[in-house]
């Protein structure tokens, strides 16, 4: 397991993220102050690849400079507010996340199928043989 290439992938897709989160933000600024650059930017957003964030900021700043900047001083903002709790709530999350499906599938494997034909008459000859014992004794 390579801790490092994935602590890399991880930042790069949480960074990615956080310029969805900021184009989010300036988009519903912008649409109180200025409703055509509003649409102007989700036109943009839809046709660019927002998945990466970084190309997609490259890509804006060839055509609106002054939203790219925008936008990445909101995303800075936004990463320098949550850097502070995030690592706690991930981790928190995880163990909270994973104790709820061990929980779920212990139920599930631990039901007991009434629909089986086959358990109900091994259940119904274990009740008969049970009150046969009882009687002859």
């Amino acid at each position: 397991m390579d801790i490092k290439r994935i602590a890399k992938d991880t930042a790069k897709m949480l960074q990615s993220y956080l310029t969805y989160q900021a184009v989010r933000t300036v988009s519903a600024q912008i649409n109180e102050t200025n409703p055509y650059v509003a649409a102007w930017l989700h036109r943009f957003s839809t046709k660019e690849r927002i998945q990466d964030g970084e190309a997609y900021i490259e890509q804006l700043f060839l055509e609106k400079p002054e939203l790219a900047l925008r936008i990445m001083t909101v995303r800075q903002h936004l990463a320098e507010e949550m850097t502070e709790f995030l690592p706690e709530m991930v981790s928190t999350g995880i163990v909270q996340a994973n104790m709820q499906h061990r929980r779920q599938h212990l139920e599930r494997i631990t039901q007991l199928d009434l629909s089986n034909p086959s358990i109900q008459e091994e259940s119904k000859s274990d009740t008969s043989s049970d009150e046969t014992s009882s009687e002859n004794s």
